[in-house]
């Protein structure tokens, strides 16, 4: 029974009038903007100036973005390339006509690859400090950031879950389970937000409502597994002396983050990829082996390193 369900049918964001602000791209800005206090605390007490904080801020936002969407695109959706190559960069839609999408599809993991590239430059350019270095500090703020990129998932009704069945907690999906035409052309309502108020609130539509199935809230689930790493890299940090074994918190981070993944993953529907291919696992489970033997990796040549100062 689905006594902890619920059914979500959200805005699309606050309405100003002339300008919708989507709750995706709030939690983006959340996400950064948390993410710079956190790291601004941790160049505080590494004394290290402000206008390298300031550098890092713009590698870490160009990368997440660029990366993020590059690796959706090419882990699940290379077609895109060939039949609507602006859409890949651009938050609109030109087939099979032009609509204004908003930044639609984002890939953690290549967002993490394209992290990684542009801090071994912020590094060796900017900072001047080993690559792990820094990777051991902007791990915490990432993290938090993956909080609320989800929550921005969830919002969004994507990356959802897999059918619930009789699993107590279930979340109905309407925005997934029933398209926008669907909406106006069941009741008549050409506001689409209204068409879908009219589906969950009114009793003459509830055998379609029916239809739309109670579904695991991944995104929460992934959510709350990246609280617990946040708070596993943040008390590594500032509470113990690991932060003086260069690339042990990294490692961490890559083992606890990519083990959330790839848990959480069975709950998950699928997003395509090459799963297909390889069978067993999905494509983000396939992603994720390599980063969880990289934590592994990481945190064993750490421990075998000398405190630094």
């Amino acid at each position: 029974m689905h006594y902890l369900s619920f059914t979500w049918n959200p805005s699309e964001g606050i309405d100003l009038g002339f300008f919708m602000i989507r709750f995706y791209s709030l939690m983006f800005v959340v996400a950064f903007t948390l993410g710079w206090i956190i790291t601004k605390k941790i160049y505080e007490r590494e004394g290290q100036p402000q206008e390298k904080l300031d550098s890092l801020f713009i590698y870490m936002v160009v990368a997440t973005l660029i990366g993020a969407r590059l690796g959706h695109v090419i882990f699940y959706q290379p077609e895109l390339f060939a039949q609507d190559p602006l859409s890949v960069f651009l938050p609109i839609s030109t087939v099979p006509e032009f609509e204004f999408t908003g930044f639609q599809g984002l890939a953690s993991h290549g967002a993490a690859i394209a992290i990684l590239i542009a801090m071994y430059y912020y590094s060796k350019n900017v900072i001047q400090k080993p690559f792990l270095w820094i990777m051991d500090r902007i791990v915490i703020a990432v993290a938090c950031g993956g909080i609320f990129v989800r929550i921005g998932n969830f919002m969004n009704s994507e990356i959802i879950g897999k059918p619930s069945g009789d699993y107590p907690l279930g979340v109905r999906f309407v925005h997934e389970g029933i398209s926008k035409q669907e909406a106006v052309n069941a009741t008549g309502i050409q506001n689409p937000s209204k068409a879908y108020d009219a589906i969950v609130n009114n009793p003459q539509f509830s055998e379609m409502l029916n239809t739309v199935p109670f579904r695991h809230p991944a995104q929460l689930y992934e959510a709350a597994g990246y609280v617990i790493v946040f708070l596993v890299c943040w008390y590594l940090y500032w509470k113990t002396e690991r932060r003086k074994q260069i690339g042990y918190i990294f490692g961490v981070f890559l083992i606890l983050l990519f083990m959330v993944r790839f848990i959480v993953e069975f709950v998950k529907e699928s997003q395509g990829g090459f799963e297909s291919v390889l069978g067993l696992l999905s494509t983000g489970q396939w992603l994720s082996v390599p980063f969880v033997l990289a934590g592994i990796y990481s945190m064993w040549k750490a421990s075998k390193r000398p405190l630094i100062d």
